[in-house]
């Protein structure tokens, strides 16, 4: 079983920063991946940004310039650093881990953490 603890979130005035953080465990063996998605009131879940176990970084052009992701693999902790904050980044935040549990490569998700921008 895997566990993806989320923490961070909260309300910001638009063009503030806040920083998530991600902490998986449990039985884990590897994580290929871990990464952020996001969904908004009334909208579908997407990408916001992905690294890699090699520290290959993917980002939604939405966020690009302003959101910085990075990991700490010995912890396996995946942070998100948001700054420039607008309203349109108020959303539900997801963490996500791909990785190898008994032998079978899995895709596993946090409970979510809610982050509200105001203008």
């Amino acid at each position: 079983q895997v566990h993806l603890v989320e923490s961070g979130g909260g309300l910001v005035q638009a063009g503030g920063s806040l920083r998530l953080s991600c902490a998986a465990s449990g039985s884990i063996v590897s994580i290929t991946s871990m990464g952020w998605h996001r969904q908004g009131s009334g909208k579908q879940r997407e990408l916001v940004a992905t690294i890699t176990s090699g520290g290959r970084t993917n980002y939604a052009s939405s966020v690009k310039g302003r959101f910085i992701i990075s990991r700490d693999n010995a912890r396996n902790t995946v942070y998100l650093q948001m700054n420039s904050l607008k309203p349109e980044d108020t959303a539900v935040y997801y963490c996500n881990a791909v990785g190898v549990v008994a032998g079978i490569l899995g895709n596993y998700w946090g409970q979510g953490t809610q982050v509200t921008v105001s203008s």
